[in-house]
């Protein structure tokens, strides 16, 4: 037995630091490690027998810090992060280094000892911040871009200070390019820090969705009256009793058991309308009642609500990236000794091969080491399927991770079940025939079916009602005997007995008498005679054959499989424009066919309604429902659309082949910033300084154009 546990860090200064913690905890045998630099934490199963505080130790030994509980990463004075204070003093001695520059000769600024006063607090600040990170990196066995940084920093400090000392000239004094070095690159994290910040914020409007409070009933039965108490809603229980006033989030999931109002649940569906609550309504911890007044009664608190359990799986997939992320991963995992290696190159070429001046090959060096960047290769993948997620999310899609977003930007097939997939799911009664009058027919089955509670009888009702007369109500029926799922019988005023069902309901003999015309669901029978059938029609959903058109505009083809009579099933597939379509098929016969399909090695999509078609779901490629948040639905289907339309699907696939695109574009921009910027640096063409700045915005373009995707266009 084990338990997954996630912590929350701070201290990561790259994606490489995230992979030395990850290494740490492979090696401490714990399964499923993942560490995300863009989320800044750590998942890991842990073994019954194993101890967490052990784990946490081994991490903070390497110099991180684990945020337990409400803690928070500590903030200083103005509410600023330690970075942010550590660049300000950084920019402030670094300054009139970089003025000295324009300085005519023989201003202050040019002094030896001015200069060494001004950079000697901005290195302590690099070896503080940069030079602890790689000695923590080389501790995990992943040297992460601090150490390439520490060793252009110190090198162009040590540089100068034996100039310094022994009195050397101008070409020794290197005071600017160390202290612009480390300024430029603290910039460069800060901005980088906030940019993950925000590519983070569907997860955090989630949380900020869950409530604090909760207004407890609570009934004193000595004195006979109710009190309303204020209770945390972490602390609220299944069946206690809670009241929600106009204006307040809904503390838990539950079911309404007294009043009505309007609810807004936009942030979990996406979908803004306002839904009408009354008694016997669920409703969702989380959403807001925007007027009116209702009682619940709690079903599922605590981590088992709707929204805890969203939370939950949008943090999953967010650890979860695609294959096209592995690349980036091998390339980061060399990328540090492999620059260290051309740096140590560009100087010994440029010193004995080109001839060049020890300072200049130092220079050149020196602006290899700085200019080199894993963490844009690093950040490319996370931070767009953060991003995609996170949209996807506010559209009322769950898509549970980022390698499903890579298969379905991928997929050429998308097979549908029919019944409450591309149908509204509500049958109504479409044509009757019968061997008797009209009215005694009618009366027969309305009064019949009245016994039952089952939605196709209350539309059997509805809808005969409409044709009997005042001289003619429904019979009155006793001896009333329903068989669940299959049909109703009972007998009327003078004796006759009725049965009202499905074909399967009657005898073999009966059927095989009778004259059963294909596609007509509901048979009558009177004294063991047929005398009726009753066509059920099922509408298609508003939708559907708009979003079969788009699918093929994408090149996508769809695939109907239904359990329904084959007559049905060719006519419907001709309403919403459906070429390829299998009628009755049983659930083991569709699993059959989603097997076959995916011989042909091409990612299949199943859509269905997360309940029914369970195993078609998990047995498809991607599984697709179109469901509630209910809990089957969150753990079969790989992708949810939460306010259950049709046409979020296409949404879904936008969204995905937008993320895949976005992910390519950072890839290339980051292979081809470092394929071209290294070769320019080692030959002279990009000082330290420009390097530096270079270095810092090159993950900000990647970041930068990940959250372009809070906004690009869909194709639908």
């Amino acid at each position: 037995m084990s338990t997954t546990i996630r912590l929350e860090l701070s201290g990561l200064h790259c994606v490489n630091c995230a992979k030395g913690v990850e290494n740490y905890l492979n090696k401490q045998g714990l399964a499923n490690a993942q560490v995300s630099f863009a989320n800044n934490e750590a998942v890991f199963d842990l073994p019954e027998k194993t101890e967490l505080p052990k784990i946490i130790k081994g991490i903070e030994s390497l110099g991180f810090n684990v945020l337990q509980g409400q803690q928070v990463e500590k903030k200083y004075l103005f509410g600023w992060s330690k970075l942010h204070w550590l660049f300000t003093i950084s920019a402030i001695f670094t300054l009139p280094l970089l003025l000295a520059m324009f300085m005519p000769a023989g201003n202050i600024l040019h002094q030896n000892k001015v200069q060494f006063i001004l950079c000697l607090p901005v290195y302590a600040i690099s070896l503080y911040y940069f030079g602890l990170s790689a000695v923590r990196s080389l501790k995990t066995g992943v040297p992460n871009m601090d150490v390439l940084i520490i060793i252009g920093t110190t090198a162009a400090f040590i540089y100068s200070l034996v100039g310094f000392i022994n009195g050397y000239g101008h070409d020794f004094q290197f005071w600017e390019t160390s202290a612009s070095i480390t300024t430029l690159v603290l910039l460069g994290n800060l901005l980088e820090q906030r940019s993950v910040y925000q590519t983070n914020a569907a997860i955090r409007g989630l949380i900020a969705m869950q409530p604090e409070k909760a207004n407890l009933i609570s009934f004193d039965q000595t004195l006979g009256k109710e009190t309303i108490i204020s209770v945390p809603a972490k602390d609220v229980k299944t069946k206690q009793i809670l009241l929600v006033n106009s204006g307040d989030k809904i503390p838990v999931d539950g079911v309404v058991i007294w009043g009505e109002g309007m609810v807004n649940s936009s942030m979990m569906t996406g979908e803004s309308e306002l839904q009408y609550v009354a008694t016997k309504n669920e409703v969702i911890g989380g959403t807001v009642l925007e007027s009116g007044s209702i009682r619940i009664e709690a079903t599922r608190v605590g981590g088992h609500t709707a929204l805890s359990k969203i939370i939950e799986l949008v943090r999953k997939a967010q650890n979860d990236q695609p294959k096209i992320h592995r690349l980036a991963d091998k390339i980061s995992a060399v990328f540090v000794p492999a620059v260290l290696a051309v740096a140590i190159l560009t100087f010994v070429l440029g010193f004995f091969a080109f001839n060049l001046p020890a300072p200049q090959a130092m220079l050149n060096a020196i602006a290899v080491l700085v200019i080199a960047c894993p963490c844009a290769m690093g950040l490319a993948t996370p931070t767009a399927v953060m991003v995609g997620l996170g949209r996807a999310t506010r559209q009322g899609i769950l898509i549970k991770g980022g390698s499903i977003i890579e298969l379905l930007a991928n997929v050429k097939k998308i097979v549908f079940d029919k019944t409450g997939t591309l149908t509204t799911g509500a049958l109504a009664v479409g044509n009757y025939s019968t061997t008797l009058p009209d009215d005694d027919f009618a009366a027969a089955v309305s009064g019949l079916e009245k016994y039952s509670s089952h939605p196709i009888a209350k539309s059997v009702v509805n809808f005969f009602e409409t044709y009997l007369s005042p001289n003619m109500p429904p019979l009155v029926f006793s001896q009333i005997n329903e068989t669940k799922g299959k049909g109703i019988t009972g007998t009327d005023s003078e004796g006759n007995i009725w049965a009202i069902g499905a074909q399967h309901y009657f005898d073999d003999d009966l059927v095989q008498n009778s004259k059963i015309v294909e596609g007509q669901q509901i048979y009558i029978s009177c004294n063991n005679k047929f005398v009726g059938s009753i066509n059920l029609t099922d509408t298609p959903r508003p939708e559907a054959a708009q979003v079969i058109t788009q699918l093929k505009s994408l090149e996508i083809e769809p695939l109907l499989l239904s359990g329904d009579q084959q007559t049905k099933v060719a006519q419907f597939a001709q309403t919403v424009g459906i070429d390829n379509w299998m009628a009755g098929q049983l659930p083991q016969q569709k699993l059959a066919v989603i097997d076959n399909l995916q011989q042909e090695n091409t990612a299949i999509a199943m859509v269905g309604d997360g309940v029914n078609d369970a195993p078609a779901l998990q047995k498809a490629t991607i599984g697709i429902s179109l469901s509630d948040a209910s809990s089957l639905a969150m753990e079969t289907a790989d992708i949810v659309l939460l306010n259950n339309k049709l046409g979020q699907l296409t949404q879904a696939i936008g969204i995905s082949k937008l993320t895949i695109t976005t992910i390519k574009q950072n890839l290339f921009w980051a292979f081809f910033y470092n394929v071209l910027a290294i070769p320019l640096a080692a030959a002279g063409y990009l000082n330290p300084t420009i390097a530096a700045l270079t270095m810092a915005l090159s993950d900000v373009v990647v970041i930068g154009n990940s959250l372009r995707l809070r906004y690009k266009k869909l194709p639908f």
